[in-house]
């Protein structure tokens, strides 16, 4: 559908419409993509209601008791979002196996409908969750690629460890003031706003881009004695009137990556989490977290790399594999690799 329409058209256009009526921008889909698309929406609806519960639900607030396989304690809506998405993602029939960043493995989902499926997705059930107990905004981050695999068998470790450039559709969800949803099928980035009183997520913000410069950056600067030299240059770069501005940056760290990336795809911004002395390959999780934003930022004219290297070209190893993150505006993400040469 020509965006143009929406400026003439005075009804709602629904998630579910505005996926039908793009449908055709790809010849091979036969409607599981747009099956998934709607999965994905009806288990973010079910979350949002959990988060707007927190505080007064005994199984949604504080901690699980239970380690992940990135060593970080589960709060317990982490547990709740990651059996909401993967009972909607195997029940759909069209999905043959999925990873999740709370999950040691992959998951290959046995009936014979998921078997002929031609997807896998990969996603962080709740991004920022050390954050739910502090009423901060929160978010899902997911992946979506056709399967390498033969059609008919289980899915395979191979079929998840693909490099972000074969991703077909990746998007967030930000639990905040309001329940967004933010998508790309490589063909732009679209946002959607859900509307509680009629239980539906409306188009609100079409053809989203990211500006080219910003004056926000976001780092936990709490380990910045730890980071290489031209980091530490390019901060202070930010800090100082010597930038193109004229004026030092603020520095916005929310602490919940969806949070921080999405202000900074609608103001413009860098957000950066580098390799440390404590985590030398990085922090963030390339599977679950850097290629799904990544592909987003470049459909909305911003850049993702590892400081050197594009994020979506990186050939994954492991399922949980680490990397430094810098994304965001595009001069901004350019002029933070100048510092690291």
């Amino acid at each position: 559908m020509a965006i143009g329409l929406l400026n003439s058209m005075s009804k709602i256009i629904t998630l579910n419409e505005f996926i039908l009526l793009n449908q055709q921008d790809f010849p091979f889909a036969t409607g599981e993509l747009t099956s998934i698309l709607n999965d994905i929406a009806l288990a973010s609806k079910i979350i949002s209601r959990d988060v707007r519960k927190a505080g007064l639900a005994d199984h949604i607030l504080g901690a699980q008791g239970n380690i992940n396989v990135q060593g970080e304690a589960q709060q317990k809506l982490d547990v709740v979002a990651d059996e909401t998405f993967i009972n909607a993602f195997s029940a759909s029939g069209v999905i043959c196996g999925i990873a999740s960043e709370e999950n040691d493995d992959y998951v290959a989902f046995d009936s014979e409908a998921a078997k002929h499926g031609k997807y896998v997705v990969l996603f962080d059930p709740l991004d920022g969750s050390s954050n739910i107990d502090v009423n901060v905004s929160i978010g899902t981050i997911f992946s979506i690629y056709r399967r390498v695999s033969e059609v008919g068998g289980p899915a395979t470790l191979e079929d998840m460890l693909q490099p972000g450039t074969a991703q077909v559709a990746a998007g967030y969800v930000l639990y905040g003031s309001s329940t967004m949803l933010v998508y790309t099928t490589g063909k732009g980035v679209h946002g959607f706003t859900l509307d509680p009183s009629i239980g539906e997520y409306c188009l609100s913000h079409p053809s989203m881009q990211m500006p080219e410069n910003g004056r926000l950056y976001a780092m936990n600067e709490g380990n910045i004695n730890e980071c290489d030299p031209g980091l530490v240059n390019y901060i202070q770069y930010c800090q100082s009137r010597e930038n193109q501005t004229g004026m030092p940056y603020s520095g916005r760290y929310i602490g919940s990556l969806v949070a921080d990336f999405h202000r900074n795809l609608i103001k413009g911004g860098i957000y950066i989490y580098p390799a440390v002395e404590a985590s030398p390959e990085g922090r963030l999780r390339l599977l679950y977290e850097c290629n799904p934003l990544a592909f987003l930022a470049e459909q909305a004219g911003g850049l993702a790399t590892t400081g050197t290297t594009r994020i979506m070209e990186i050939v994954p190893t492991t399922l949980h594999q680490r990397v430094p993150y810098f994304v965001g505006s595009k001069h901004m993400v350019e002029k933070a690799m100048s510092f690291l040469k």
